[in-house]
């Protein structure tokens, strides 16, 4: 569960090197909190209907009486875990050898995305590389304060 989190207790640190685990649970949980959010702030379509104006035309209106308040909470967390997103797939390129500048791919649409998502799946340099020693991979409970 620490590695989870990990990412937001290094928020800028786009030096070392990240885990498989580390960036795949980082992301989960950012999905995992995006997913609930929209379902909290209006549904699941509410998102894909506002730019093609398909509610308006069809008389469906989603969200309820906090739809803008989950809506905002949203917009705040997605701010927040922006930098820490970025550190953790550079430090995740530095895990498979790679330099940080690859992140320039999703300029590239849809191909550069794909290449980035494969890079993200390979697997760990085992031994030290260039930028640093292999992440740790142990998911133990941090000691109680």
């Amino acid at each position: 569960m620490s590695l989870m989190f990990q990412p937001l207790r290094r928020y800028a640190d786009f030096q070392g090197r990240a885990s498989r685990s580390e960036f795949w649970l980082f992301f989960l949980f950012c999905v995992g909190v995006s997913v609930l959010a929209g379902i909290l702030s209006g549904g699941s379509m509410a998102w894909w209907s506002w730019g093609l104006g398909w509610r308006h035309h069809h008389g469906m209106h989603w969200g309820g009486p906090f739809s803008g308040v989950f809506g905002l909470a949203h917009t705040i967390f997605t701010l927040y875990v922006f930098v820490p997103s970025l550190a953790v797939t550079v430090r995740r390129l530095h895990d498979t050898g790679k330099s940080g500048w690859w992140l320039l791919l999703l300029l590239i649409p849809a191909a550069g995305q794909l290449v980035l998502l494969i890079f993200m799946l390979l697997s760990s340099e085992p031994a030290t590389n260039r930028f640093g020693p292999p992440p740790l991979e142990t998911d133990e409970p941090s000691p109680a304060i």
